[in-house]
């Protein structure tokens, strides 16, 4: 006798995860898969990473039962500053006071702990952890996935959801556009003297952008932020090695006293930065979501909050499918999904690199124009009106899980 489920997720990541909570909340029964061992994702000092949460985003965590678990932890994101390497020329977004936030920062161990605690208590999710998948298989009436013990879990559905490296996309041929830029984020936690006001800080150099992400005071009331820093590739290594102080040195010279004293609350790390999108995301009975299909530069620090509106709009899709009877895994099903995810994956993997070129293009005359454009940004209410409504994921054709 086989547990079949509606779906079978591969990867168990934060929109993995996500996928599989909003489904239950819909009836849909899932396996959930992932290589990795539960207690280390989570473990402190794991992954230092932050992530910035849209308003859409957030509304899918209230409405999977998120809520009350997360929202002691996130930090509200009040407004956004932009600097073309701490000249003259600033860019603000801040929205209305009865507009709410622009969105909220949270430690992703935070996002993953709250996460993993759902997901244990959800009787319509079976999770496998840490299991290896030796073989996929993709029928006319289902899939199913064979672990490294022999236990086989069949699924109406495939789901790819394992990150950039989605071995479910490379088996299925995808075709791939892609490239290295060619450069590394340094990624580290900040204390600081000065409060940060609830601003997120985007300074850009011709290396890449420089952030300061706002994060919750610490528990004896320091002020925090997380610190993305892209340098390039050839110099990551000498800065990894650098002394804590030399680090906050080469820190505190492209930031200014914009936070005052600074001193390190974690250990440092990085990651390579690269493009890959795949315009076609969905195959027979498979369908891809999050950075499966798509993996950005984190300039706008949107990468999570698009794989999080692709669970919005699968889900939405087979819920529909599911009520009209129809099979999930059905050709039509799926190229729903692919037709309402294709247009905003692609503008904002265009927007993303686009700015990525812009703002790294060396020299003073380069520097003046961008500086112009930013200008008249900040002058325009209807312009500054839409990058806020970019950023807070709360425009063009949202799933219902993202509307309020």
């Amino acid at each position: 006798m086989t547990d079949k489920r509606d779906l079978l997720i591969l990867g168990g990541g934060l929109v993995g995860m996500t996928l599989a909570l909003a489904a239950a909340k819909k009836g849909l029964s899932s396996h959930l898969l992932d290589r990795a061992d539960p207690a280390n994702l989570t473990a402190e000092g794991f992954d230092g990473r932050a992530s910035a949460i849209s308003t859409a985003s957030w509304r899918l965590f209230r409405h999977v039962g998120l809520e009350k678990v997360l929202e002691p932890h996130g930090c509200d994101i009040a407004a956004i500053a932009v600097l073309d390497q701490m000249k003259r020329g600033r860019l603000d977004f801040r929205p209305e006071p009865h507009e709410g936030t622009l969105g909220r920062m949270f430690a992703n161990r935070q996002l993953r702990l709250a996460l993993h605690q759902a997901a244990a208590e959800e009787p319509l999710i079976e999770w496998h952890a840490p299991v290896e998948v030796v073989a996929r298989e993709r029928g006319e009436f289902g899939v199913s996935a064979t672990l490294g013990d022999g236990r086989v879990l069949e699924a109406a559905l495939m789901v790819g959801a394992e990150g950039r490296g989605s071995p479910s996309r490379e088996e299925a041929g995808f075709k791939m556009a892609s490239w290295d830029y060619s450069h590394r984020a340094m990624i580290a936690g900040l204390d600081h003297s000065k409060p940060h006001e609830n601003v997120a800080w985007e300074i850009f150099y011709p290396d890449g952008p420089f952030a300061l992400l706002p994060m919750l005071d610490g528990p004896d009331g320091q002020y925090r932020s997380a610190l993305v820093w892209t340098v390039d590739e050839k110099d990551a290594a000498g800065v990894l090695k650098l002394s804590d102080r030399a680090f906050l040195a080469e820190v505190y010279k492209r930031m200014g006293d914009l936070l005052g004293e600074l001193t390190l609350n974690s250990a440092r790390s990085s990651y390579p930065l690269s493009f890959q999108h795949t315009a076609k995301i969905v195959e027979h009975r498979l369908a891809l979501v999050g950075d499966s299909a798509h993996g950005m530069h984190p300039i706008a620090g949107q990468g999570l909050n698009l794989g999080l509106r692709d669970v919005g709009a699968l889900v939405e899709v087979l819920d529909e499918a599911g009520r009209l009877g129809l099979d999930l895994g059905d050709a039509q099903v799926l190229a729903k999904y692919e037709k309402w995810r294709a247009l905003d994956g692609l503008m904002v993997m265009g927007a993303t690199d686009s700015l990525t070129r812009l703002f790294g293009i060396p020299g003073k005359t380069a520097s003046a124009v961008r500086r112009l454009g930013m200008a008249g940004i900040q002058r325009s209410g209807w312009l500054k009106r839409f990058f806020m409504d970019e950023a807070r994921g709360i425009s063009g054709d949202l799933p219902e899980l993202l509307k309020a």
